[in-house]
């Protein structure tokens, strides 16, 4: 029989998953297909996470918060950050931690090898391409957030954990940013601080002159997307001296680079940690080395 792993979000037409993580199953000659499933419910999708033949699944936006409810357990990152971007259920890959099984959510399925633990891996990715990739060191820098969705948290957290001076929120919706901040206070430590901004142009043009990385976790500019062709930035509100991060993927050279360029910044698109957080789901999944360099190649194959 063959096994599947999915990916579940809505819409999904710019997604490159499907290449570069079948590019890397198919690597280990594994029977395993991934799919695309573009729901409008998460709870059709869960359905699915639970058939005997599925391993697992990404999960991308709009649902890596709302999926949480319909999961049986949380690994400790996940708990903690509150939004799951990868899915593994009990007996597959490397199968659940004991933490993971303990953090239960509410075990509607009792059924064994059916029990579903909610990971993420964004911000191990995060991390990995801001330092890998940018060569950008966040202890003791300022940074500016813009959203506050589900890739924002995990971003946001990462950022406070290693060692931020100052993290700054923008978001189009003052609560949710609100709910970040707040989330967030509780990991503060020394004299880090963290503040909720609006997303108004004034506010940003006083606050962005004084950040050293400006990071970008909305879906402006994502092709196929509502944003297609926006920048949620414009070139005179980027310092010369900053990093800027796009996580937007596709295309590879989004209108907010071009403003980054523009202005005189650094620039990385979203590419490697979309990569860097498949490879750690993989190897949940599956239990093996994820193999970088196919995943890669693929990716950028994708994107051509």
């Amino acid at each position: 029989m063959t096994r599947q792993i999915g990916i579940i979000g809505h819409p999904l037409k710019h997604s490159i998953s499907p290449a570069f993580q079948q590019a890397a199953l198919d690597f280990y000659k594994l029977d395993i297909a991934y799919k695309v499933w573009d729901v409008e419910r998460v709870e059709w999708a869960v359905e699915q996470l639970r058939q005997p033949e599925t391993l697992g699944a990404n999960v991308t936006v709009p649902y890596k918060e709302s999926i949480i409810p319909f999961l049986d357990g949380l690994a400790p990152q996940a708990w903690e950050i509150g939004a799951v971007n990868t899915v593994v259920k009990e007996g597959e890959g490397k199968g659940l931690s004991a933490d993971c099984i303990n953090v239960s959510i509410i075990s509607k399925d009792k059924s064994p090898h059916r029990r579903l633990c909610g990971y993420n891996t964004d911000a191990s990715g995060f991390m990995r391409a801001l330092r890998e990739e940018a060569a950008f060191e966040p202890r003791g820098k300022i940074v500016a957030l813009l959203g506050a969705g589900g890739v924002a948290r995990a971003v946001g957290f990462a950022l406070v954990h290693a060692g931020v001076n100052s993290l700054i929120v923008f978001n189009r919706t003052a609560q949710r940013s609100r709910q970040l901040v707040e989330a967030l206070h509780s990991k503060v430590r020394g004299k880090q601080t963290i503040s909720a901004r609006s997303w108004r142009q004034d506010v940003m043009r006083r606050a962005l002159p004084q950040v050293d990385l400006i990071v970008n976790c909305t879906t402006l500019g994502m092709k196929h997307g509502p944003g297609v062709g926006k920048s949620p930035i414009s070139a005179e509100l980027i310092p010369a001296g900053a990093m800027v991060y796009d996580l937007v993927y596709n295309p590879p050279v989004t209108p907010l680079i071009r403003e980054a360029q523009k202005a005189g910044a650094r620039a990385l698109g979203g590419l490697s940690m979309l990569v860097y957080q498949g490879a750690d789901a993989f190897e949940l999944w599956t239990g093996r080395k994820a193999p970088l360099d196919i995943m890669f190649e693929a990716a950028r194959k994708a994107l051509e």
